[in-house]
């Protein structure tokens, strides 16, 4: 995902370079380079054109790899019981249930959830004194990645 986000945004910056502005989205910037490629009065220069040939091209094998690596995930999480039985929480879909499995196992480890909130670092850090309870915010140790995506799709539950 990382590499195809930087493809993006460097045809992006060399269309903007060329006064084309695209959005950032990664279909609109498909069908623009095919408008553009296609429309031979642009202005482009040749060789700029076999570059963005290129770089249309490495766009396509990226979306590929990172079509085929999904399709490897889903069937991951409809091979495994537990990742079937994560998916039935509402929010948790093939990723995040890999990924969790991945992460913690089977959570025997674990005596109640919240000491895998912990290890995950989604509980708030703790700063009480004189029976006043002061809660800050997340501690950010433990697993980044896990943390990203619960976070990012708890705004998907609500």
């Amino acid at each position: 995902m990382h590499q195809r986000t930087a493809k993006v945004n460097q045809i992006r910056g060399l269309l903007a370079e060329y006064g084309t502005v695209v959005s950032r989205r990664i279909d609109v910037l498909e069908h623009a380079l095919l408008l553009i490629l296609e429309d031979a009065g642009k202005g482009l220069t040749a060789d700029f054109r076999v570059l963005l040939e290129g770089l249309q091209q490495d766009l396509a094998t990226l979306n590929g790899r990172v079509d085929d690596l999904d399709k490897t995930i889903k069937s991951l999480a409809t091979s495994h019981t537990d990742a079937k039985r994560l998916q039935q929480i509402p929010g948790i879909g093939p990723i995040i249930a890999t990924a969790l499995i991945c992460a913690i196992g089977d959570g025997k480890q674990f005596k109640r959830g919240r000491d895998m909130a912990a290890r995950l670092g989604l509980t708030p850090r703790q700063h009480s004194s004189g029976g006043k309870d002061r809660l800050l915010g997340i501690s950010k140790h433990g697993d980044a990645y896990l943390r990203t995506l619960l976070i990012r799709n708890e705004h998907k539950l609500i």
